[in-house]
């Protein structure tokens, strides 16, 4: 029996980094079947009040898809709004900007003892090179198809979630949980959970992408709506995206606002937003269900967002949840449930 639990344990430590090499290189197919999983969990008490009413399935899914083409439609008017807004800048704002990081570079440099930067030289010839430009729209351009072609397929797995081609309960109840009461059970609390999850943190990100353009707007900072939209979506990322919203910004603001009373106070109000939603109302509303160690969120932060990028870093928390009420329901996996909350 000793011999057979340490094959076991071994057996254990090769499969682990396996599947998560596989999603690693699958990552073009487990991106949009995740995340139409959480997202489908949003339309399902929709589509279970339509079904309650004997309404075709083809219907509620239709309703679905145009509820969808309705949120692309806004998410792209917000996107040309921010894109003319950059396109307006004028020259002198540049010639601002220019000198002020110039400034910033040479400060920098004398600190670190490194005297070499020409003031006198485009702090911005280097990105309007031909060489740059080509190389630029190019990353652009290819993700921009990436991000497109995801889109899709994610779009495609959310109706066959809803329309219950794949069905989540019944893969719980084949694969990991054996017991059909069990898998019902905990299908309930992972959709419960989930739910409750995506529903307060897209809230919260809404109200936090308002507040940081309403704060652009009351200290005349330039492009209030690409900075709303910016915070609206980093904020998806746990913990790292309101820090990252407030270093930005405040660069920004540095190149724009003189550095008096004025910048300071805009850079304290965008932490308050920050604080605020994210820090006091968040967890508020997500409750104790959701308390989850901050080591954990730290260390799965970083592994999703190894293996899957930019999307692993929005989906890891939901993920951790959802690995989370798995372990909790095997005696001999409670351990490290618990190390998670």
């Amino acid at each position: 029996m000793e011999d057979k639990k340490t094959t076991n344990i071994l057996l254990l430590i090769i499969v682990i980094p396996l599947i998560f090499y596989l999603l690693k290189i699958l990552s073009f197919i487990f991106i949009p079947l995740v995340a139409s999983m959480f997202i489908a969990l949003l339309f399902l008490p929709l589509m279970r009040w339509f079904n309650k009413r004997r309404v075709p399935k083809y219907i509620s899914i239709f309703v679905v898809i145009l509820i969808f083409a309705a949120l692309f439609k806004i998410g792209g008017e917000l996107i040309k709004l921010s894109s003319k807004e950059i396109l307006a800048t004028d020259e002198f704002f540049l010639e601002k900007a220019e000198m002020k990081v110039s400034d910033l570079l040479v400060t920098v440099e004398k600190f670190f003892g490194v005297e070499n930067f020409n003031k006198s030289e485009n702090v911005f010839s280097n990105f309007l090179q031909k060489e740059t430009l080509q190389k630029n729209v190019g990353s652009i351009a290819n993700f921009i198809s990436k991000t497109l072609s995801m889109t899709l397929m994610t779009a495609f797995f959310v109706v066959l979630w809803l329309a219950e081609s794949i069905n989540f309960e019944k893969l719980l109840n084949n694969t990991i949980l054996k017991q059909k009461y069990a898998s019902v059970k905990t299908f309930m609390k992972i959709e419960k959970d989930l739910r409750t999850f995506i529903k307060v943190k897209i809230l919260v990100s809404l109200l936090t992408g308002i507040g940081t353009g309403l704060a652009c707007v009351f200290f005349d900072v330039n492009f209030p709506i690409f900075w709303g939209l910016f915070a609206f979506l980093i904020n998806f990322v746990q913990m790292v995206g309101s820090f990252v919203t407030v270093i930005l910004l405040a660069l920004f603001a540095f190149v724009q606002l003189d550095p008096t009373s004025l910048l300071f106070f805009f850079v304290l109000s965008i932490t308050g937003v920050q604080v605020l939603f994210g820090g006091v109302l968040e967890p508020i509303f997500m409750g104790r269900s959701f308390s989850i160690n901050i080591i954990a969120i730290l260390v799965m932060l970083m592994l999703w967002g190894y293996i899957w990028g930019i999307p692993g870093l929005m989906m890891a928390i939901p993920l951790t949840v959802f690995i989370k009420i798995i372990l909790e329901k095997f005696p001999k996996t409670m351990v490290l449930a618990g190390l998670l909350s």
